[in-house]
């Protein structure tokens, strides 16, 4: 699933090619990845302009000339792509917006991800509970620190859920615990305050350098692009069950918590 690495690749490299451009077709093929008639959808986003691409978590705000909203979530298996032509010719991609420039964006991969046309007002009351962004000046260490301690679950499926910091999912809630040297296992209320705050500084180190490299994600998004998915290679542990750690040489070990996989090291993270 893309994250908070992924989203805002997708949202660098978009913002300079549709802002400012108006929208002259909309194709839907699946009905269920938009929230009202195809007729209503398309009708509504013909002619209109794309003033500027925002980033929350891992959704992406499309803002729109009339002051309305495309929100989208990729989910699981989700992919942009953008050019006059498609990626494969014999691909299938729920909605395809056309630009007056000729250019398209394509969405593909949304089974279970979705792209909503809504008010300003509704696009805030769909992000409402999500916690605050990685990189928000507001999360100071400190901030941090207390929005965990105030938790009493295991570390990773606290470190996904939404609602404490947006953006975290699986591939990197476990990129982070290795790299602050915490098992992903650790029971929060057992953390201690020099542990959270490792956490903290691994978090945005983690996330930062996933954006530099363009995330994890396999697909390209234009047809010469060699950035996006640059970090795939560069993930330590997540993904890489028997493979050496790198910090220790122990293989690393792949378990199942809450229904998540969880890639570590069992001989260099700790539990607390």
């Amino acid at each position: 699933m893309p994250e908070w690495p992924e989203m805002d690749t997708y949202r660098r490299l978009l913002s300079p090619l549709v802002c400012g451009h108006a929208i002259e077709a909309v194709e839907v093929n699946r009905e269920k990845t938009i929230n009202e008639p195809v007729g209503e959808f398309q009708a509504a986003l013909t002619g209109r302009k794309v003033l500027f691409v925002e980033r929350r978590g891992k959704h992406l705000l499309f803002h729109l000339d009339d002051g309305n909203r495309l929100l989208l979530h990729l989910m699981l298996g989700g992919w942009l792509y953008y050019g006059p032509r498609p990626e494969k010719e014999d691909s299938t991609y729920q909605v395809v917006l056309t630009f007056d420039d000729g250019n398209r964006l394509f969405f593909g991969g949304l089974r279970l991800g979705y792209l909503h046309r809504l008010s300003a007002k509704s696009a805030l009351e769909k992000l409402k509970d999500l916690g605050p962004d990685p990189f928000d000046s507001r999360l100071t260490p400190e901030a941090f620190a207390k929005r965990l301690g105030a938790r009493r679950g295991k570390l990773k499926p606290t470190l996904v859920d939404q609602k404490l910091v947006s953006g975290i999912g699986n591939c990197y809630s476990d990129e982070i615990c290795f790299d602050a040297e915490v098992l992903p296992t650790a029971s929060i209320p057992d953390l201690t305050e020099e542990t959270k705050l490792r956490l903290y500084r691994s978090m945005r180190k983690v996330l930062e350098e996933a954006t530099t490299n363009g995330g994890y994600m396999d697909r390209k998004f234009t047809e010469d692009d060699t950035y996006v998915g640059g970090h795939d290679d560069r993930v330590r542990v997540y993904d890489r069950e028997g493979e050496p750690c790198p910090r220790c040489g122990s293989p690393i070990r792949l378990e199942i918590v809450s229904s998540r996989k969880m890639f570590f090291c069992p001989a260099c993270q700790k539990d607390r």
